[in-house]
């Protein structure tokens, strides 16, 4: 129970809603975010926003063996990897300190 009896729900209200306003900033600050990810020194690189989306992928002429285009495919998937891990952590950054206002999943809410 809060001190002094009931919670202020419209007090509540006003904290979800700012904290909701700030998901959306933090969203939207995600999206128009980029990282890049590489592999092979640099040979291969992929570019993806904030939230996921990937936008580019450079492939240096020297990375291209017509005879071994495994290898090739190989870098362009661990490229793609390191650039979503960096995407990743861009958002556990961000959205770490939304999620740690909830207070465990109760809102901060004694008893929920």
């Amino acid at each position: 129970m809060f001190p002094g009896g009931q919670p202020d729900l419209s007090q509540l209200m006003q904290q979800a809603q700012q904290m909701q306003q700030q998901l959306v900033a933090a969203q939207q600050e995600l999206a128009a975010s980029e990282v890049t990810g590489s592999a092979g020194g640099g040979l291969v690189s992929a570019t993806m926003t904030g939230d996921g989306e990937l936008t580019a992928v450079t492939i240096a002429p020297a990375a291209v063996d017509t005879d071994d285009l495994e290898t090739l495919q190989d870098l362009v998937v661990a490229a793609v990897r390191d650039a979503k891990r960096a995407a990743d952590e861009l958002a556990a950054n961000a959205m770490g300190p939304l999620a740690g206002g909830l207070g465990g999943g109760g809102l901060g809410l004694p008893g929920l």
